[in-house]
C-alpha cells in the first residue's frame, strides 16, 4: 500500500510556496495602481492556506523511511504538474471575469509545462501583474523539469533516463553528493542564466518589464510573451541574443554545473550538445537556402529571422518574430520535424530529446552491422559507455508511446470539429510542448481561444503527459502500480 503522506507533505509545501510567489505580481500591480492586485492578494491567501493545511495534514508521514519510494516518486512528479497549475490558474479566474475555468487551467498548464500556447488575446492590455505571473509560471516550470530530469526520471527509468543515473549521482556526486546539493547548484545556474538574459535584453534597448518577462520565458524555453506580436516587437540584434540564450537553456544543465567547477571538456564532448548544435545549423542552412533560391530573399535578414525562429521551435520555446505560415511548405514541414526532436536531456527543452534520437540511430546502425556480420559481438555505445538493453528498450518504448499519443490526440482533436491541419499541429504543440499551433481556427495572434472546450482539455492532457515524458503519467493508470 502506497503511503501518500510524504507526497502530500511535499505537495503542500510546493503549493504554499506558489501562493507566496503570487505576492510578487501583486506588488507590481499595487505599485502601478492597478486594482488587479486584489485578485492576487485573494489567490495568494487561498493558495498559501490550502498548501499549508495539506502539508500539516501530512506532516506525520514525513519521517517514515529515509526517502521516497519509486511509487511515491511517480505520484509526486505527476501530482506536482497537476496540482500547481490548478492553483496557478486562480489569478486568471479571479482577475479576468471573461476567463473560464477551462481557459484559466489551460493557460496555467501551458505555463508550467513551458508549452507556450495561449488562450488569451490582447496580451498588451493585460495587467502587468498578469503578464509577469504568466512568465513566472513558465520560469518555475522550466526549473522544475530540470530538477525532475536530474533527480527523479533516472530513478524511475523513464524513456531511457536510467542511463544518466550514474552520471547524476556518481560523476556529479563527486562534487555534489546529495540531491539537495544538486538542486541548489541547478537553481544557481538557472538564476545566473536568467539574470544574464535580462541584462542582455536591457543592453539591447528592451524596456525593463518586457526584458524581465521575456528573459523568464526564454531561459525556461516557454515562449509566453507580454505582447500579441510575440518577439516580433524586438526584431534585430535582440533576436540573435534571444536565440543564444534559448540554445543555452536547451543544453544539459549538468554540464553548466561542471563548467562552473572549471571543467569545460564534458560540455564540448557531450554528443547531445554537438548533435543539437549541428542539427540546428542544418535546419537553418536549409531554410535560408530555400528562401534565397525560391523567393530571392535578402540573405542577412533571412538568416536572422530563420536563426531565431528555427532555434525557437527546435528548443520548444515557441517565440515567433514573423508569420511562420508565410514561409512555404518546405520550411513549415522542417519546423514540424525539428519540433519533434527538441532539446537535450536535463535541460528546459522539450519534445523527444536529442539523446533518444542518438540512441535510436546507434541501435539501428548496430542492428544493420549484426545483419551483415551475424557472428560479430557489437554493442550500442554512447560517450564511450555501453548502453544496456534496458535503456534501448526504454527508448524504443518511449518512441512508440510518443507516436501513438500524438496520433490518438490528433484524431480526438479532429473529432471536436477542428480541421485536419489544426488538429495535427495542436496535437504536435501539446505533446511536444512546442508552443505554436496553425490552422483556420487559430487566431491571428496565435491564440487558441476559439477552440472548443473539449479540445482545450485534450490539449491540457497532452501538455501534461508530454512534459512528464509520457510514461511517468501513464503508469499511474495501470492497476498494478497501485497494487505493488
Amino acid at each position: 500500500m502506497i503511503d501518500p503522506r510524504p507526497v502530500g507533505y511535499i505537495l503542500g509545501l510546493l503549493v504554499a510556496t506558489l501562493g507566496a510567489l503570487m505576492l510578487v505580481p501583486m506588488a507590481l500591480d499595487l505599485a502601478s495602481g492597478d486594482r488587479h492586485w486584489l485578485s492576487f492578494a485573494e489567490t495568494a491567501t487561498i493558495t498559501t492556506v490550502a498548501g499549508s493545511m495539506l502539508a500539516l495534514a501530512c506532516a506525520n508521514g514525513r519521517g517514515q523511511g529515509t526517502g521516497l519510494s519509486l511509487q511515491q516518486s511517480f505520484l509526486l512528479t505527476t501530482g506536482s504538474w497537476v496540482l500547481l497549475p490548478v492553483f496557478g490558474a486562480l489569478p486568471f479566474m479571479m482577475g479576468r471575469p471573461d476567463a473560464s475555468f477551462t481557459d484559466a487551467v489551460f493557460e496555467a498548464m501551458s505555463g508550467f509545462t513551458t508549452t507556450g500556447t495561449t488562450v488569451f488575446v490582447g496580451l498588451d492590455a493585460l495587467p502587468l501583474g498578469t503578464n509577469l505571473w504568466r512568465g513566472m509560471l513558465q520560469w518555475l516550470g522550466g526549473l522544475g523539469i530540470v530538477i525532475v530530469a536530474m533527480i527523479f526520471l533516472p530513478v524511475m527509468k523513464v524513456g531511457g533516463m536510467q542511463f544518466f543515473r550514474s552520471e547524476g549521482f556518481d560523476t556529479l556526486g563527486k562534487i555534489l553528493p546529495r540531491a539537495l546539493d544538486i538542486s541548489t547548484a541547478l537553481i544557481q545556474i538557472y538564476l545566473v542564466l536568467t539574470m544574464a538574459c535580462v541584462m542582455t535584453f536591457l543592453a539591447l534597448g528592451i524596456p525593463l518589464f518586457e526584458a524581465v518577462v521575456h528573459a523568464l520565458t526564454t531561459v525556461s524555453t516557454g515562449g509566453f510573451s507580454s505582447s500579441d506580436r510575440s518577439f516580433g516587437l524586438f526584431q534585430g540584434p535582440a533576436e540573435y541574443a534571444c536565440a543564444f540564450f534559448m540554445v543555452l537553456a536547451s543544453l544539459p544543465f549538468v554540464r553548466f554545473v561542471q563548467l562552473a567547477q572549471g571543467t569545460f571538456l564534458p560540455l564540448w564532448r557531450d554528443p547531445q550538445v554537438r548533435a543539437y548544435l549541428r542539427w540546428n545549423g542544418y535546419a537553418i542552412g536549409l531554410i535560408v537556402a530555400y528562401e534565397v533560391v525560391t523567393r530571392n530573399a535578402p540573405v542577412l535578414p533571412t538568416l536572422r529571422e530563420t536563426t531565431f525562429n528555427v532555434i525557437s521551435t527546435f528548443s520548444g520555446t515557441g517565440f515567433s518574430s514573423v508569420d511562420l505560415g508565410l514561409w512555404g511548405t518546405f520550411p513549415f514541414v522542417l519546423l514540424i520535424v525539428v519540433g519533434l526532436i527538441g532539446g537535450c536531456t536535463s535541460s528546459t527543452g522539450c519534445s523527444v530529446k536529442v539523446f533518444r534520437y542518438l540512441i535510436l540511430l546507434e541501435a539501428i546502425k548496430v542492428q544493420i552491422r549484426r545483419l551483415q556480420s551475424p557472428s560479430a559481438v557489437i554493442f550500442v555505445d554512447y560517450e564511450g559507455r555501453r548502453v544496456g538493453e534496458d535503456v534501448i528498450n526504454s527508448v524504443i518504448l518511449f518512441f512508440t508511446m510518443f507516436i501513438l499519443s500524438f496520433g490518438v490526440l490528433s484524431v480526438l482533436l479532429s473529432l471536436t470539429g477542428l480541421q485536419t491541419k489544426t488538429a495535427i499541429t495542436a496535437a504536435w504543440t501539446a505533446i511536444a510542448n512546442v508552443g505554436p499551433a496553425f490552422g483556420p481556427e487559430v487566431s491571428a495572434t496565435g491564440a487558441v481561444d476559439r477552440f472548443p472546450a473539449v479540445a482545450k482539455w485534450l490539449m491540457i492532457g497532452g501538455m501534461l503527459v508530454g512534459r512528464l515524458e509520457l510514461l511517468s503519467v501513464f503508469v499511474l493508470l495501470t492497476p498494478r502500480f497501485w497494487r505493488s
